[in-house]
């Protein structure tokens, strides 16, 4: 049987009104589901449904629902049919520090109290909670950065199991319904700046689902690693060493063909690897020394950026790469490499490729609009008054952009090669997790709720 969030084939249909009329393209499909960190592929876009530029949280105004979550976590919601999970770590700190906005200090907060990670499934119509699974208690392993927490990774699920990354305190899968499948212990996961092991920032990097096995890319002090594992069981399926420093990027699979890659981002070592084997297929070192950004895929290309230090690149690499890519000196394109700029790049956020265009915006909220194929700066502009952080990334419906600042302001913008801001909409707490879109509603992780937004006037009827 079809599910609504199933691709259907585009079948051609002619018009019976002349017999010069063209002919007329089926319906786009209906995104549903959003199974990982920004979405399907991690492309960041939903389609098939309208949604919203204005809403007001306070009067409220296109608000759905609006469920508080307790404790502290920037893990994303996702979403399969008409359920929503989250994650979340509650501490024994009723107000668990956490500090947003543009500062350069790298210490870690004092909460090594106990905490409790859970997993937490709401209904995605209603906002009720369904089911609560504690998966872990104890004292974190690890500490984390001020504007950090113990919940960074975002679930990722394929409709009959989630699965959970809770860093150090292990990796979880359960099926749909809470039932707890099987549980890894991938060791101590210490995160933190390569030149000061001193620092525990801890870990974020989001778990991967994609065709029965579950992907992880764990840059720590110590040993570094990309693994895969069998969904059903928990069983390893390959590990691949990998000699970078500490990285929080989400990995992104990519198939090109017969050929399916697993891209990680890094400084010493971004690089892809075979799905099936884990074997290294290519390898391109340079760039920010404190890699964040998730790589996307479009237009037949895998856009890979970072920013910290000497450097910040963005790349655009061919898919069929191999080898070591490196370039050489002052070199901005190779065999392997279609184009990048050396200064361009991003510290905190995964860039969005939509239609044409690929959109950069840094830390700072300084967004660039490049032409996708080409790497041509078409603007760049300052989103706000350049006094709020962004960290987390854009994503897109229904040709409108939607970035979101640290301090809860989300700015929506129309695409293409010319600024158009369509509105901003306070969210009324600090908001530093991506969203999720499904449906024509956007669903908010904010410091203390996850809220679903929507043009209440043209949304879909609740399923009953």
């Amino acid at each position: 049987m079809r599910t609504r969030g199933m691709l259907v084939r585009a079948v051609w249909v002619v018009s019976i009104v002349g017999p010069f009329a063209a002919p007329m393209r089926a319906a786009e499909p209906k995104d549903v589901n959003w199974s990982g960190f920004r979405g399907n592929t991690a492309e960041g876009i939903a389609r098939g449904f309208s949604t919203p530029a204005t809403w007001d949280v306070n009067q409220p105004k296109n608000v759905k629902w609006k469920t508080p979550i307790p404790g502290l976590a920037h893990s994303s919601p996702v979403i399969w049919g008409d359920r929503l999970f989250v994650t979340t770590a509650i501490g024994r700190q009723d107000n668990p520090q956490l500090k947003v906005g543009l500062y350069g200090s790298g210490d870690s907060a004092d909460d090594v109290d106990e905490h409790r990670w859970q997993v937490i499934c709401l209904d995605k119509r209603t906002g009720k909670i369904m089911w609560t699974r504690t998966a872990h208690k104890g004292i974190p392993k690890v500490k984390r950065h001020t504007k950090s927490t113990h919940a960074n990774s975002t679930p990722a699920t394929d409709g009959k199991h989630v699965v959970a990354f809770f860093g150090s305190e292990g990796l979880y899968c359960y099926t749909t319904d809470g039932k707890l499948e099987w549980s890894k212990d991938l060791g101590t996961l210490d995160a933190g700046p390569y030149n000061a092991p001193g620092l525990q920032w801890g870990f974020a990097s989001s778990p991967v689902v994609d065709t029965g096995r579950v992907f992880v890319q764990c840059d720590v002090f110590g040993d570094s690693f990309v693994a895969a594992f069998d969904i059903d069981t928990g069983k390893e399926m390959w590990r691949t060493p990998r000699k970078d420093v500490s990285t929080w990027s989400t990995p992104t699979v990519f198939r090109n063909g017969r050929r399916g890659q697993l891209i990680a981002n890094g400084w010493k070592h971004i690089g892809g690897y075979d799905l099936d084997t884990g074997e290294e297929l290519w390898k391109l070192t340079g760039g920010g020394d404190v890699p964040v950004p998730t790589p996307v895929i479009g237009h037949g290309l895998i856009y890979i950026t970072n920013a910290h230090g000497r450097s910040a690149p963005l790349y655009a690499i061919r898919p069929d790469a191999y080898g070591d890519i490196s370039l050489k000196d002052g070199a901005t394109a190779n065999k392997h490499i279609a184009w990048s700029v050396p200064r361009n790049g991003a510290y905190m956020q995964t860039p969005l490729v939509y239609g044409d265009y690929l959109y950069s915006c840094s830390d700072r909220g300084v967004l660039k609009c490049f032409a996708a194929r080409t790497g041509e700066l078409a603007y760049q502009q300052r989103l706000g008054q350049g006094s709020s952080g962004f960290s987390a990334s854009p994503v897109a419906a229904d040709d409108k952009l939607y970035f979101t600042s640290e301090d809860g302001d989300v700015f929506v913008i129309r695409p293409g090669s010319v600024f158009k801001l369509l509105g901003v909409n306070p969210m009324g707490e600090i908001c530093m997790a991506t969203p999720a879109i499904s449906e024509g509603a956007l669903f908010y992780r904010t410091r203390h709720h996850v809220v679903a937004i929507a043009d209440l006037e043209e949304s879909p009827a609740p399923k009953k």
